[in-house]
């Protein structure tokens, strides 16, 4: 396995749209080693091709914790076929926009369906964070940064800086509402 360099914002790679793989053999098994390598040691959670200036479908995912096993999530052309109505608010980051991070709406549910690393068929549920991650993948697959997707402006930053504006933003809420019930 191969550490790859990942893009960053502004590469004009990361808003292209990724082709679709034709068939997985050893070459593609071995880019997908070579992407989880890469999100391992970044680290992150989630990694599309795309991000390593491959334009190709695939996305790497692994949830585990710190000290857990590892369960990676391997998926070649994937493709999110529904999703709930329901909508959830929740900060996202990027490793292509490192240090940053933003308030992004996202389906709270999901199903998808693509190829594993084998190059059999899966067909899935996701909900809470593995869906949003793989909403947060495919976007990349489609040249969207999740940039694009914010709820506010306002709402993107510095990553410690945000974590900051929103506590506290619910300091204010709060003696606000302590002001007006007294």
């Amino acid at each position: 396995m191969t550490q790859k360099k990942i893009l960053t914002i502004p590469d004009p790679v990361l808003r292209k749209v990724s082709e679709p793989v034709k068939i997985v053999n050893a070459e593609i098994k071995k880019l997908m080693d070579d992407m989880l390598e890469t999100m391992y040691a970044a680290p992150g959670i989630g990694l599309a091709a795309v991000q390593i200036g491959i334009l190709k479908r695939i996305i790497v995912i692994d949830l585990s914790k710190e000290g857990e096993k590892k369960k990676p999530i391997f998926i070649v052309n994937p493709e999110i076929i529904s999703k709930s109505s329901d909508l959830v608010s929740y900060e996202e980051g990027c490793l292509s926009i490192p240090g940053m991070s933003g308030l992004v709406k996202r389906y709270k549910k999901i199903k998808y369906e693509g190829f594993d690393m084998n190059g059999n068929i899966i067909k899935k549920e996701a909900e809470g964070l593995e869906a949003r991650v793989v909403q947060h993948e495919y976007d990349h697959l489609m040249g969207i940064l999740y940039t694009s997707r914010l709820v506010d402006e306002k709402a993107f930053g510095f990553s410690e800086e945000i974590e900051d504006f929103w506590k506290n933003q619910s300091k204010d809420k709060k003696d606000n509402n302590e002001f007006i019930s007294s």
